[in-house]
């Protein structure tokens, strides 16, 4: 299970047609930054839908239908020299995606000696105009602007390390973007009765991220299980000593449920074509329901490591965020923080249910329960921690102005002791201080679940969140 968003991505070079008969090579050296820009965004994954130079009002309405049959995602405009406006607007308005202007010169400035000692002064020119992206973007901005369409900029050199990695944030954020528009969320049960916060009217995530919403019974997962045979759940019993480290006090029994309930889980996700996954269910009154719901947190956790999130208490939202870290690599572990240590200055974070195993520092452990806090039976959780080093918290929050918003934070995972009752949990340290974290991340008005991914990814979420039209808000 893995994600196969195919990315189509739409690139052209403008520039003006007038220069080419004046100035000799010119055309075919910024031709060639376009091609080179190119080759940087080709990948598996990633299509480029390459127009090459556009240099002409015509030029451009031909491009844009192009585009559009293509049926790109986003667009990347690369500003190669000075490029009437008009030779854009009919090429935007007609691919009809997201747009990220590339103001990118050949090097950081023109060597000016060299410059000066050309004898030829139409040579000149034309060095000077390779240098002219700066040139018509004011242009093209107010364009932009009078039509409201919205862009994004890169400016730099052509091949800085800070221009490279900014591309690459927007390339991910754009395959998060397409991700989502083509994914299907299942939601089984219902929502954990009175979290009011995480109570979310999907029509609206639907509409805000083009997310599938397909509801789902637990009978029919009920019923995969009832038809796991011997052999594969002998198998999946192997596989579970391979990802997780079992407990010694660990029935056999409760072993065999949780195997059988996983082998069940993946061919309910295969089964309804699911990318990610919202579940709670009490199974109060139905035996085989119970059974299922109690046995589910090893199968749920294999299944978010197989790029499948999966979240618990019904959170839609959380769900969402889970899947976007997970594009982006990050991971995107179910958590809440539910403690602080004052005296080191920390904040405890963690979650009953399926965690995200891939992310975890060493191998996760599973414990037997007597008793789900808060819910329905008992049987087998993980115990981990998430990998020390570098992490990003991501909420997914309903916000009044653009109807979701993307809350995040950079901090650290650091190694200490963790709590030995079958959770993930874990200690986080964050550049304001555990007091002013707290108060800073609450006063966005998040639920109160959020996703915590590996490295520090703030960038590329903003970005993703500029391409999807949501709001951002950075809390350190």
């Amino acid at each position: 299970m893995v994600n196969e968003t195919q990315l189509r991505v739409g690139l052209c070079g403008i520039g003006l047609e007038a220069y080419w008969s004046q100035f000799a090579g010119l055309e075919q050296r910024l031709r060639g930054y376009v091609a080179e820009m190119a080759a940087r965004l080709r990948r598996p994954g990633v299509e480029v839908v390459d127009l090459g130079l556009i240099d002409s009002a015509q030029r451009s309405r031909e491009a844009g239908h192009q585009f559009r049959r293509e049926d790109i995602d986003v667009l990347f405009l690369y500003v190669t020299t000075y490029a009437l406006s008009n030779t854009v607007l009919p090429l935007v308005q007609r691919a009809g995606v997201p747009v990220i202007v590339l103001n990118l010169q050949p090097e950081p400035a023109i060597d000016y000696s060299a410059f000066n000692r050309l004898e030829d002064r139409t040579a000149m020119t034309g060095e000077w105009l390779a240098f002219c992206s700066a040139c018509p973007v004011p242009e093209i901005a107010n364009l932009f602007a009078r039509a409201r369409i919205p862009f994004h900029q890169v400016t730099g050199v052509r091949n800085e390390a800070d221009t490279v990695r900014e591309v690459e944030q927007w390339l991910a954020a754009a395959r998060v973007k397409a991700a989502l528009a083509g994914a299907r969320l299942g939601l089984m049960g219902h929502y954990y009765s009175g979290m009011l916060d995480i109570m979310t009217d999907v029509t609206l995530v639907s509409i805000a991220f083009g997310t599938h919403i397909e509801l789902l019974e637990v009978d029919e997962l009920s019923a995969l299980c009832a038809a796991a045979g011997e052999a594969d759940i002998l198998r999946r019993l192997a596989e579970f000593n391979e990802a997780f480290d079992v407990q010694i006090d660990c029935p056999h029994e409760e072993l065999r449920r949780a195997a059988r309930t996983s082998i069940a889980l993946d061919e309910f996700v295969r089964w309804n074509g699911l990318d990610a996954l919202a579940y709670y269910y009490k199974g109060s009154g139905n035996v085989a329901n119970e059974d299922t719901m109690s046995s589910i947190i090893l199968g749920t956790s294999l299944l978010t490591a197989h790029h499948i999130p999966v979240a618990g208490e019904y959170e839609v939202k959380n769900a969402m965020a889970m899947k976007m870290m997970d594009l982006m690599g990050a991971g995107g572990s179910f958590t809440e923080y539910y403690a602080m240590d004052l005296n080191e200055d920390l904040i405890l974070m963690g979650h009953d249910g399926p965690g995200h195993i891939a992310i975890a520092e060493g191998k996760t452990k599973v414990r037997p329960l007597e008793v789900f806090h808060g819910k329905v039976g008992r049987g087998l959780s993980i115990e981990m921690s998430v990998k020390h080093g570098p992490v990003t918290l991501l909420s997914v929050a309903e916000d009044a102005e653009t109807r979701f918003k993307l809350v995040v934070a950079e901090g650290e995972c650091v190694a200490g002791p963790i709590l030995e009752i079958g959770n993930t949990n874990s200690q986080y340290r964050f550049p304001l201080g555990a007091r002013r974290f707290v108060e800073a991340w609450n006063a966005q008005g998040p639920a109160h679940h959020c996703a915590v991914g590996v490295g520090h990814v703030a960038s590329t979420l903003a970005k993703a969140a500029a391409l999807m039209g949501i709001g951002f808000r950075q809390v350190c």
